[in-house]
């Protein structure tokens, strides 16, 4: 089976940028990897069992048919990594944790982590007024629940705190790596280090 990395982070550090350099590089020094988004699965495991029409959808299911949609997207990821073979590297991009009005939602429950079994969960993070200034430049999406640095380095806080208790479960490692402004090839070969 390939190792699977859990790549996570606040929006706006980031991650999506440090993921397509992580690939850049593997692909550059022929290493068989892919990158997945846990909430694609979701999407696309509900869609087959005609649960939903679109991804907004899933969040108004039941919570005990969220779980099974959890629980079988991770079951497709590890499937995904087996299937690539002892060298090959998958990266999985997901949230340690989801900031909701009733606090905070782990993104890796028990349910989930089991499933997966990640060799090492990632923490990208940056400093929280980069953070704050990389959100106002992407005009593309909106952030307001993550506008204040107060709250970004509570999140922050939080996917520490998360992170670690999924990987207690599964014995996974917890690497932080901080995405430097202007050059995410920093945090890409972190990455990769720890994987290898």
């Amino acid at each position: 089976m390939g190792k699977i990395g859990v790549v996570t982070g606040i929006p706006g550090v980031g991650k999506t940028t440090v993921l397509s350099k992580v690939k850049e590089i593997l692909d550059s020094r022929g290493i068989e990897n892919k990158i997945v988004n846990y909430g694609d699965y979701m999407l696309q495991t509900a869609l087959q069992m005609n649960l939903v029409k679109n991804r907004d959808e899933i969040r108004k299911l039941p919570i005990e048919k969220q779980k099974e949609l959890q629980t079988e997207a991770a079951r497709r990821i590890s499937q995904d990594a087996a299937a690539m073979g002892e060298k090959g590297l998958l990266f999985v991009d997901t949230h340690a944790v989801i900031r909701t009005p009733s606090g905070y939602l782990p993104g890796l429950p028990k349910h989930v982590v089991e499933a997966l079994l990640p060799n090492v969960i990632f923490l990208i993070e940056a400093d929280p007024k980069e953070i704050l200034n990389r959100q106002s430049r992407d005009v593309g999406r909106m952030r307001s629940d993550y506008s204040s640095l107060e709250v970004i380095q509570e999140v922050m806080d939080f996917a520490r705190y998360a992170a670690t208790a999924s990987a207690v479960l599964v014995g996974a490692t917890v690497k932080r790596v901080v995405n430097v402004e202007g050059n995410p090839s920093i945090a890409a070969n972190e990455i990769i280090n720890a994987m290898l």
